[in-house]
């Protein structure tokens, strides 16, 4: 398939993409202690994080389609967005009307230094994904340019 290169890293840009967006997400409400209403309560953000998986499986089914027919293409898609379970940060501030009795606010479980080296990471793969991506199409627009 000419076009499985294109496609595969098609589709790691779309997942980076959406990796940034939810870090957007993350960072934005890093200090939202109303996000959610729950059983007569107000809960705070709670940090979001993209899950991804290949295309096609694992492993062994690239391994397999590359020695058989030379199509080792796949991509990735994302999967879900799920919560972050990790417990909320306990804050002393008896002057926050979500404080409880003993003067402590819930607050999001984001930490912007985690949300960072999320960032960076996704913008740099993004960034490589469009350099192979660029390369890809210079290849085959030579490979048009063989029949003139």
């Amino acid at each position: 398939m000419i076009f499985g290169g294109l496609d595969t890293t098609a589709s790691a840009l779309t997942t980076q993409r959406l990796r940034m967006d939810v870090v957007s997400s993350n960072m934005a409400n890093a200090d939202t202690t109303r996000a959610e209403y729950v059983n007569g309560k107000w809960q705070p953000y709670r940090r979001k994080m993209v899950e991804t998986q290949p295309l096609d499986g694992n492993f062994s089914s690239f391994l397999d389609k590359a020695m058989n027919n030379g199509e080792g293409m796949g991509g990735v898609k994302a999967t879900g967005i799920v919560e972050d379970q990790t417990p909320f940060k306990m804050v002393y501030d008896p002057e926050n009307p979500d404080a409880n009795q003993q003067g402590y606010a819930a607050m999001p479980n984001v930490d912007p230094l985690k949300e960072m080296v999320d960032l960076i990471s996704s913008t740099r793969s993004y960034e490589a994904n469009v350099t192979v991506f660029n390369a890809s199409k210079g290849m085959l627009m030579k490979a048009l340019e063989i029949g003139k």
